[in-house]
């Protein structure tokens, strides 16, 4: 602003200058030497600045990547962002206006009927944050159904997901309990000897945080002893080979979007969803897209079932979601339509096929491979020295290693999670297996 904006300005609040202004804050407590900033660059120098930080990073496109947890780096088919980046998608928040609005409430609904035909659940909301949040929201909603204050949740669920879950869960006055793991899967006995009367959910992830399978059938038949809700945690990509959740009897299976059409993007955002039965329909949290009729028979969308009181009546609230990820929402809408469901299955299949050719490879250059029994595409393996120092050789080699357990896990420090997605080549697998093999 100018000098002249400035006087107007205290002339028109009727004082002299900025220190009568600020009379009223003490000298102790006022800021009064210059900022520590450099000084103001020119758009073009600025520009040139920011390429060079830009250029510091090594990105996938860069070096072939095999992390995993939790942010996947898989096939985006090239129509989507094209979709979301029109104006009237890209621009939109929440479509409160039904009738201005028939185009983004159709995606959304369409996201809907695709995670229910995933998910083997009768109903999807509209989207959530991440899927760690969809996870407390599914414990949240429990404790309220069930009138019970204990969650039971599986050390094989995702760490981050634990931690989004403990920070609700405290807000509610509610207990967690972690059950332990037993050869990389949840552990029945130790299952059997927690739950109890007073439980409210059983929280699991399938694959779980480590690729491997859960048994589901199992823990769903411990879960439902006591009236318990049994909520699924899934990769979404991963139920277009697996058996659903639903098929097994989960009340609430909840999960990340991000695999569809979400880039890794440093992290974030993600979209997460939340599919229920019918049931559960009126207390499911955040909103659902319906499909109506208007005055002529034709066929339009509405916003429905809206827990007001999550806007409005915060103290009765059951969720403090009242919002969506509508954009990433409908990239992950187009990117399921353009890969079809025999695409999506012909992913997963892919998915699993290389993780097993890796693992064998690895064998080969005897490489301890730690899971025996199922997993998707993300396994476990030891290696001889810490999995920080080996990150940094493999690095300097133009790879991208696994995930350092000992980031999560103290104890885990020789302990590497792979992710092996369809986007790897058998040339990338072998030169991986090679490398690794030096630290066998």
């Amino acid at each position: 602003m100018t000098d002249q904006d400035k006087q107007d300005m205290l002339a028109a609040i009727g004082v002299q200058s900025i220190d009568e202004l600020l009379a009223d804050i003490p000298d102790e407590t006022r800021f009064t030497r210059k900022l520590a900033i450099e000084k103001a660059l020119k758009e073009p120098e600025l520009l040139s600045f920011f390429q060079g930080l830009a250029n510091d990073n090594t990105s996938i496109k860069d070096f072939p990547s095999y992390l995993g947890a939790g942010v996947y780096e898989h096939y985006i088919p090239s129509i989507v962002d094209h979709v979301i980046s029109r104006s009237e998608f890209y621009t939109a928040y929440t479509p409160y206006q039904p009738e201005i609005s028939q185009g983004e409430l159709q995606a959304i609904f369409e996201f809907q009927t695709m995670i229910c035909e995933l998910t083997g659940m009768d109903l999807a909301n509209s989207s959530m944050y991440d899927g760690p949040t969809a996870l407390a929201e599914a414990a949240m909603l429990s404790a309220g159904h069930t009138k019970k204050k204990t969650i039971l949740v599986s050390k094989a669920v995702h760490p981050e997901a634990r931690d989004v879950l403990r920070t609700n869960a405290y807000g509610q006055n509610l207990e967690v309990k972690e059950i332990e793991i037993k050869n990389g899967t949840t552990d029945i006995e130790a299952l059997k000897t927690m739950h109890g009367d007073h439980v409210a959910c059983v929280i699991v992830q399938h694959p779980n945080f480590f690729g491997s399978l859960e048994p589901l059938a199992e823990i769903e038949e411990i879960t439902h002893t006591s009236k318990a809700q049994f909520v699924v945690s899934s990769n979404p990509l991963a139920l277009g080979l697996l058996k659903p959740p639903g098929a097994f009897g989960a009340d609430i299976v909840i999960g990340d979007a991000q695999p569809f059409g979400i880039p890794t993007q440093f992290g974030g955002p993600h979209c997460g969803y939340f599919a229920t039965t019918k049931k559960l329909m009126r207390k499911v949290p955040g909103r659902l897209v319906g499909q109506t009729v208007d005055e002529n028979g034709h066929r339009g969308f509405v916003l429905t079932l809206q827990a007001r009181e999550q806007h409005i009546r915060r103290d009765k609230a059951t969720s403090n979601i009242c919002s969506n990820q509508a954009l990433n929402a409908l990239a992950a809408s187009v990117a399921m339509t353009a890969i079809g469901k025999k695409g999506v299955k012909e992913m997963a299949t892919q998915n699993v096929q290389k993780a097993n050719y890796l693992k064998k490879q690895l064998n080969n250059e005897g490489v301890f491979v730690q899971q025996n029994g199922a997993t998707f595409n993300e396994f476990v393996v030891e290696l001889n020295q810490p999995v920080s120092s080996v990150n940094q050789s493999l690095f300097k080699k133009g790879i991208i290693g696994g995930f350092d357990l000992g980031e999560v896990d103290k104890d885990r420090t020789h302990h590497m999670l792979i992710c092996v997605t369809e986007l790897r080549t058998k040339e990338e697998l072998d030169q991986f297996a090679k490398e690794l093999g030096a630290f066998a």
